[in-house]
């Protein structure tokens, strides 16, 4: 598992969040996670919708099933799975700018300003769950999955979308590529394919299906930074934004060149986890 030298708390997390709010909204949408391109024609809005349909394929959603979603970003991917069922949501995040456009949502979705490492919730309270890329935002990776054991119902089950280290990842890559992105993103680490199934297997979860969508979801960086570009000529606020000193998130908005090579040399890689309750 990578580790920066500094690694990043909950607090910095919720910061970074707060400052890049405008920028995540302006460049990509409410959705704060990467775009599907299974066909390669999709709009990034279509890409977006496409990751989460194929969450919503892996959870098989039933009718009255309560659902947690873990870091819930403002909340765009509960609003889309409640237009097409009849499911109630608890999400959780970390940052107020995104609380403040969550809580509004639906009358079915419940938006938590709440730390998941230290949520609260009621032991075997839900039948689902489902977090999309918010686990390497997480300090205590192997919390984070005990803590989905302790929420979930027997048979429940648990879906994870994660930026992932490549099994391969030469030390050049870790050096200049991975540890940078942990940095610059709030990572407080980053795990391999391997260190999320053996921690989700202590936790007390069995794993059902993993799927490596690396190739499909890789365009969404160079879309980003090519809004960004088009952004620092036309918005003044962006532009202050990624040039000010003053604020630390503004190294994430100027590494995106890092994160397209990660992907497209493998020395990151982007998988989604499906496990059920042992």
């Amino acid at each position: 598992m990578i580790v920066p030298e500094h690694p990043s708390n909950a607090a910095g997390v919720a910061v970074h969040y707060d400052e890049l709010d405008p920028a995540y909204r302006r460049i990509w949408g409410d959705h704060v996670h990467h775009g599907y391109w299974r066909e390669g024609h999709e709009t990034p809005e279509q890409a977006a919708a496409a990751l989460v349909k194929l969450v919503e394929q892996k959870l098989a959603l039933q009718p009255g099933l309560r659902l947690c979603d873990i870091g819930c970003g403002y909340g765009a991917t509960a609003a889309d799975l409640l237009t097409r069922h009849e499911v109630s949501i608890v999400g959780l995040t970390l940052s107020p700018a995104q609380h403040r456009i969550a809580k509004d949502r639906s009358p079915d979705f419940s938006c938590l300003l709440r730390d998941w490492l230290d949520n609260g919730l009621p032991s075997a309270s839900f039948d689902r769950a489902y977090a999309i890329e918010s686990s390497e935002h997480m300090v205590d990776k192997a919390r984070f999955f005990t803590e989905a054991r302790r929420i979930l119902r027997p048979g429940g089950r648990l879906v994870v979308c994660a930026w992932l280290e490549g099994e391969g990842a030469r030390p050049w890559e870790v050096r200049h590529l991975l540890l940078p992105i942990c940095r610059e993103g709030r990572l407080p680490s980053m795990g391999s394919r391997i260190d999320y199934e053996r921690l989700a297997s202590d936790a007390g979860f069995r794993l059902t299906g993993y799927q490596d969508i690396s190739r499909e979801v890789r365009r969404t960086w160079s879309i980003c930074l090519a809004r960004l570009a088009k952004s620092m000529i036309s918005d003044s606020s962006i532009r202050r934004l990624a040039l000010s000193h003053a604020t630390q998130s503004r190294d994430f908005m100027l590494s995106l060149p890092r994160l397209i090579l990660a992907l497209r040399t493998g020395a990151m890689r982007y998988g989604i986890f499906q496990w059920e309750t042992v």
